[in-house]
């Protein structure tokens, strides 16, 4: 090393300081300097003179068809390291600085200087003075310390990249743990890759050190990798499966070991995919298999760029190429190549080159596609694992399940398993055992202490400010009603909250608040109540002068509610006979527990006090004491205390044998076909006693052999004499063994049974979203189309890909204005909602003219009617011949309209057209509008506002307009007209079009103008008269069935409805 400093400073002092390059009038030379050692390189000499050659040939046949008068050449500059103790890239610096040194003093610089490989020489010919800006192509010069110079291409993948990839891929989780250490084997004689390679894993500032927590390097020794006392289960080295196999022939890997091999210029293993047993424990890293160019067909070639190096060079002299080609497209043939605008033609490029394409980083650096092969245990070959890209550092896996030597498809822990220890399980285990005693022995006492506690104090209510509001957007309130009651309206509604992180549900419990004695000892036993299938009681809350029991929510809502929803839960797939038995088997426990606690009765059980969790787990809620609410009669409530209010064990027996009805029919609470209103149910469950007592509908004669038990154990649940119905313990016990016995009858085990469940739940889900989905699809449809109505087209789609619409500039459109002569007076004699209806009757057929032409309604205020043609879509001149036909048919209607609630009275609208260029934008960000821009828009009002009644006025520029169309009009000059802001200016009246039949109305004489305008209020009145006196009622609005056809008087009124309409 001290040589090759000493070497630089000597080059560094005697070299000039400028460098001419031959690069000018049509000759261009490059300069190839290499190490020709044989025997300590990995590279042949010969067989990259051929490849340069090679390349040679074919620039010199593309600039030939392009016609230009290049000569292309290169110069060998070889040098040997024979002299040297150490042969090799070694001690390459000095002789390959010295062969630049020549060329420098001689001024015989070339264009660009191909190699060195070696990355010492490569390094110190960049370091000398007077190689200026020259481009260094380089097949090789691996080293981190030729990264990010400023005039180095490298043509074969660096060793920054290859410690990229082992950097992502020790933090990579798909088909391994993440890893966290490593062995590494440095070999003594290595090639000058592998040398590069393994050294940029070694540094201690690289990337890959950066992944690791413990690295350790092994030379020559790697029996380490059989011990059990290794730290390490991977190993990573260079080389070939040969030198690996020589490497491990006297050791016996581990099943957990893995080996990585780089090898990454070897075309063995796409040649010949076999793989060796030997390397099954073996990962192999090489580059994606390559693509030869389809220029190179010959046998000899294709040979030829097997060699990487071979290959690299000619890439090397293709990728210069590309960068003459560029400069001679820009000047003159005889103009000196600029090297710095050369060098910037092989940076952040993409070219085809011998093997495919060369794709070269902003430093210079060649990307390549990396793979990691592993030995494949069932077709012993070697198969694809994952690709790195080194483009964008990003790892594909190709196999999923590969068929590893390791188990479940997974490389294994880079930590070894160094097995149990006696001594440890020991300590580990009896120190468990005293941790487990002494947890218990405190949780019995905690509890001791808390029922203790919960006897003697006091009651007291939970704070309010304990009680959140749930953080959503939704309502709290939740109505846990019954669909089938008519009276659901007057029912209770219950909020929800959070009680310490618990999402709760507060029962009003209509009480003051002022417990007695025992009402407070019995909100105390409910305090102790905790079980599975029970809600958790939480205590009471004092919140808006109202108190509220707070208890557990259950997020599936009630029992009621789950039976009611046969979309979600429908019986053929989800609910089942085995389901329904698993839902009373669950209330059967819930009570079972309640009676044998401290609370001993219910009091109000049925299906809508029965509630679902998220898991399907039915919950029972609403056991606050009788003390504190009294029950109502409902359809639960057994005979005997609908007669006499109270409660008992035996009354919530019969409560759940109505609730176990609803469950097996689905159907109403207390569904029989001999009643249906709720009243007379209660009546005669009251009052008809004895042998025949009032139940509701459930036959033993049509229900199946499994269900009879069923039904059996339900009948005597609701039996008329409390005594002789079943307790919740032999109910839970009768249960049980039904389902027993019908899992023992299908010969299901539990496995079958859950995988049929979930198979079950999965089709049911497939149906649910389904639904769901033509729901959505059908809502998004429904507001599409309400936009569409609202806005343009193109700016609805831009409000819902980017959420902005662009203001736009057109250039030339064609406005129109409209408003109703006299809509004052009108208003003044008419009610807001005749108002509101006629401009209804009015705008609604306007509406469907404007489908027949290509303009877009802008708005409507009032009575002003506005549209625009040649936006928010141009279309050329056509926007103002669009325009006057329409006005023309909308003339042509108001002929024929009558109002309903003033017959008789004529309508005259003014009609104003004027054409030029406005902006338009959506404004606003609630109820955005589309809006018009510019004195167009202020013109056509004028326009309108100047214009006379059944007139449809005109303004010169549309006129224009119309002239250089192929459609002849038909108007009239009016004449000078003074317009607001503009002037004045020559208008003119549109009267129709040539070869088309318009029944337009005629129009009114100044005379008859003026009358009306005097006498209107007159009319009006005399119109309110008439319909008085004929009788006034609504009837459908009637037109003429054609515009375009017939003869319309002035003032025409359509009396009859005709056989067909105009649209």
């Amino acid at each position: 090393m001290e040589r090759l400093v000493i070497c630089l400073f000597i080059h560094m002092l005697c070299l000039p300081f400028l460098v001419i390059p031959m690069c000018s009038n049509g000759n261009y030379t490059l300069d190839m300097i290499m190490l020709n050692d044989a025997n300590s390189t990995e590279w042949n000499v010969k067989t990259i003179k051929a490849a340069v050659e090679l390349g040679l040939l074919e620039l010199r046949k593309y600039f030939v068809k392009q016609g230009k008068p290049v000569s292309l050449n290169v110069r060998y500059h070889l040098y040997s390291t024979n002299l040297y103790v150490t042969a090799g890239c070694i001690s390459s610096g000095c002789e390959g600085a010295e062969k630049v040194k020549y060329l420098i003093e001689k001024n015989e610089l070339g264009c660009a200087i191909l190699g060195p490989s070696c990355s010492y020489a490569t390094y110190q010919l960049l370091s000398l003075k007077g190689m200026g800006a020259l481009p260094v192509i380089s097949a090789g010069s691996f080293g981190l310390s030729c990264d990010y110079s400023k005039f180095l291409t490298r043509i074969l993948i660096p060793a920054r990249k290859i410690a990229y990839f082992f950097s992502e891929f020790w933090k990579f989780e798909k088909i391994k743990p993440k890893w966290n250490s490593v062995y590494i084997y440095k070999k003594t004689n290595p090639t000058e890759s592998c040398y590069w390679y393994i050294s940029a894993l070694e540094v201690p500032v690289s990337y890959f050190t950066k992944a690791v927590n413990f690295k350790e390097i092994l030379k020559d020794d790697v029996s380490i990798m059989g011990k059990p006392n290794r730290k390490s289960n991977v190993l990573l080295m260079c080389g070939s499966p040969a030198e690996f196999q020589e490497l491990f022939k006297d050791v016996q890997i581990p099943d957990d070991v893995v080996i990585i091999l780089i090898d990454i210029f070897n075309p063995v293993y796409f040649e010949n995919s076999t793989s060796p047993p030997h390397m099954k424990h073996v990962l192999v890293l090489t580059l994606d298999q390559p693509n030869v160019s389809g220029i190179f067909t010959d046998s000899n070639t294709t040979q030829l760029l097997k060699d990487d190096y071979a290959a690299g060079y000619l890439d090397a002299v293709l990728l210069f190429g590309h960068g003459l080609k560029s400069f001679l497209e820009k000047g003159n043939i005889n103009q000196t190549i600029k090297t710095d605008e050369l060098i910037e033609q092989f940076r952040n490029i993409t070219i085809t080159g011998a093997l495919g394409e060369i794709d070269l980083d902003e430093t210079g650096d060649r990307d390549r596609n990396l793979t990691l092969l592993f030995h494949s245990v069932n077709s012993k070959n070697y198969t694809e694992l994952l690709k790195f890209s080194t483009k964008t550092n990003t790892t594909r896996v190709v196999n999923f399940e590969p068929s590893f030597v390791w188990k479940n498809h997974r490389l294994p822990s880079d930590v070894p398993d160094s097995g149990p220890n006696i001594m440890t399980i020991a300590v580990f285990t009896l120190t468990v055992a005293i941790i487990l005693v002494l947890i218990i022995a405190l949780l019995v006492f905690r509890k001791y202490r808390k029922e203790h506690a919960l006897q003697q104090k006091m009651w007291s209510h939970i704070a309010p400010e304990k009680i959140l509001p749930l953080e959503t957007n939704e309502t709290s309130h939740v109505s846990l009603k019954i669909d089938e009651d008519k009276r659901r309206e007057s029912l209770p509604r219950l909020r929800r909250g959070k009680y310490d992180k618990k999402v709760i549900i507060l029962k009003d419990l209509k009480h003051d608040g002022n417990f007695t004695e025992k009402q407070k000892m019995d909100l105390n036993k409910l305090l102790q109540v905790d079980y599975y299938n029970l809600t958790k009681f939480y205590g009471t809350v004092k919140m808006d002068a109202m108190i509220y029991g707070v208890f557990e929510y259950c997020e599936r809502g009630s029992l009621r509610d789950v039976l009611n929803d046969k979309i979600s839960y429908p019986d053929g797939t989800f609910m089942d006979w085995e389901f329904k038995i698993s839902v009373m088997y669950d209330i059967a426990k819930g009570m079972s527990y309640l009676h044998s606690s401290k609370a001993e009765v219910h009091g109000r059980l049925k299906s809508t006090n029965c509630v679902v969790d998220s898991r399907m787990v039915v919950k029972i809620t609403d056991f606050i004491c009788s003390s504190i609410t009294c029950p109502k009669k409902d359809l639960w409530m057994s005979p005997e205390h609908i007669c006499q209010d109270a409660v008992s064990q035996k009354g919530d027996v019969y409560s759940y044998g109505i609730i176990a009805q609803e469950i097996i029919l689905r159907k109403e609470t207390f569904y029989t076909e001999q009643c249906h209103d709720h009243k007379e149910k209660i009546a005669r469950v009251k009052n008809m006693k004895g042998d025949c007592p009032f139940r509701p509908d459930l036959h033993l004669d049509t229900a199946e052999e499994q269900e009879i038990e069923v039904y059996v154990l339900v009948k005597n649940c609701w039996e008329e004499d409390p005594e002789k119905r079943p307790d919740f313990k032999k109910i839970e016990s009768t249960l049980a063994k039904i389902f027993s016995n019908f899992h023992n009858q299908t010969s299901e085990s539990y496995m079958d049974t859950l995988l049929r469940r979930l198979q079950l739940y999965s089709k049911n889900l497939e149906h649910l979203v389904e639904e769901r989905t033509k729901l959505y699809k059908a809502e998004r449809d429904r507001a599409d189309r309400l936009n569409f109505m609202l806005l343009p087209g193109p700016v609805v789609k831009s409000l819902k890909e980017t959420g902005l619409v662009e203001p736009e500039f057109f250039e030339e459109v064609s406005i129109y204005f409209s408003d109703i002569v006299g809509f004052t007076t009108i208003c003044k004699y008419s009610t807001p909602m005749e108002v509101v209806d006629m401009l209804n009757d009015v705008y609604k057929d306007f509406d469907r003219i404007l489908d027949h032409h290509d303009v877009y309604k802008v708005e409507t205020i009032g009575d002003a009617y506005m549209v625009v043609s040649g936006l928010p879509n141009r279309n050329g001149n056509r926007h103002a011949v669009d325009i006057c036909r329409m006005a023309l048919d909308i003339l042509s209607f108001m002929g024929s309209f009558e109002l309903n609630h003033l017959p008789g009275l004529p309508i005259w609208i003014r009609i104003g057209i004027h054409s030029g260029p406005c902006a338009a934008g959506v404004v606003g960000i609630k109820m955005p509008r589309y809006c018009l821009f510019g004195d167009t828009v202020n013109t056509a009002s004028r326009m309108e506002s100047t214009g006379l009644p059944l007139r449809i006025h005109v303004s010169k520029s549309t006129v224009s307009i119309l002239k250089r169309t192929d459609c002849k009009f038909q108007y009239e000059v009016r004449g000078e007209t003074y317009l607001k802001g503009r002037g004045t200016e020559t208008t003119y009246w549109l009267t129709g079009e040539e070869d088309q039949q318009y029944n337009l109305p005629i129009p009114p004489s100044v005379e008859n103008q003026q009358r009306l305008q005097s006498d209107f209020a007159n009319m009006i009145k005399g119109s309110l008269r008439k319909r008085e006196a004929e009788g006034y009622k609504i009837r459908p609005l009637t037109r003429v069935a054609s515009y375009r056809s017939g003869t319309l008087e002035y003032l025409q009124i359509a009396t009859c409805r005709p056989p067909s309409t105009y649209l």
